[in-house]
């Protein structure tokens, strides 16, 4: 009985968005169930598919990536989640890379200061930031 109710624990958690192993794990945690139980919930959840590590970590950085993300905020986010590394680095490189990202950003933001804080703060790297923020300029100074 408490199997069943540790497994219905983690579908709630799995009914508005995907979620890792670990964050699942946690909510059943926090809920009070046993260790035992929770890895018997966790089991069956991935066997069936409907938990799935590797899904998880390229939806979110899809997810991150189209709210204007860069990799360091992408890959922070992705191992709180817990999710492996091998996968974040699966996840990112599916997703646009991150000079296109920022040119979309400096696209929409326009060019200057604030904007290369902004990208700063959202995770890109300065070598990208720079060249996002700067680019042009330099095509233009050539």
């Amino acid at each position: 009985m408490a199997d069943s109710e540790a497994l219905t624990c983690a579908l709630r958690a799995l009914h508005h968005r995907d979620r890792s192993v670990h964050e699942v794990e946690e909510q059943l945690r926090e809920r009070g169930f046993a260790e035992a139980e929770s890895e018997q919930a966790i089991e069956v959840l991935v066997r069936t598919g409907l938990l799935d590590d590797r899904r998880f970590a390229r939806l979110r950085a899809t997810s991150l990536a189209g709210r204007g993300a860069g990799d360091a905020l992408i890959r922070q986010a992705l191992g709180r989640a817990g999710v492996a590394p091998e996968y974040v680095d699966e996840a990112l490189r599916a997703v646009e890379p991150e000079a296109e990202r920022a040119r979309l950003v400096v696209a929409r933001r326009g060019r200057g200061p604030r904007t290369a804080r902004y990208l700063s703060a959202k995770g890109f790297s300065d070598e990208v930031v720079v060249g996002a923020v700067a680019g042009e300029r330099e095509d233009e100074l050539g």
